[in-house]
């Protein structure tokens, strides 16, 4: 994703593991200028930690973007919805997680090389627009230096 496709502010992190490896990585977009992310983008591997999650409880990115936004309310999953979208030739499903925080739009997708998005945003829809703009992160991201 080039930056400079976004307006405001676009920052990233990483989550290590205890052996360096990583284990994710997450970008932080702060549409607000400084007042808190309008959205964060996990990029999770399978075998990530963060990707266990028990049933009922919100998604990694979720709870980053209400620790950002230093909202403490408890926010639940409430259900799910698959829906097929169309990204250039390819037929992507995404699953829209429904939360009881209604002010939170929350989508993921698995792509081909088995890492998980997912996208939470603060008070704004998640268009299928936006998925055009992803680009995948190059596997050396997720490599041991």
């Amino acid at each position: 994703m080039d930056p400079g496709d976004w307006p405001g502010n676009l920052g990233a992190g990483l989550l290590p593991a205890p052996d360096g490896t990583c284990q994710g990585v997450f970008l932080r977009y702060d549409l607000f200028g400084g007042r808190g992310p309008a959205m964060i983008i996990g990029n999770l591997p399978e075998g990530s930690p963060a990707r266990d999650v028990p049933e009922g409880e919100v998604p990694f990115e979720v709870g980053q973007l209400l620790l950002a936004l230093e909202n403490d309310e408890e926010v639940t999953v409430v259900g799910t919805e698959d829906v097929p979208v169309m990204q250039g030739d390819n037929l992507l499903i995404v699953r829209r997680v429904k939360l009881s925080e209604n002010r939170i739009s929350c989508v993921q997708f698995d792509r081909s090389d088995n890492v998980l998005v997912t996208i939470a945003a603060w008070d704004r829809p998640i268009t299928d627009d936006l998925y055009a703009l992803l680009k995948p992160l190059p596997a050396e991201l997720f490599q041991q230096g």
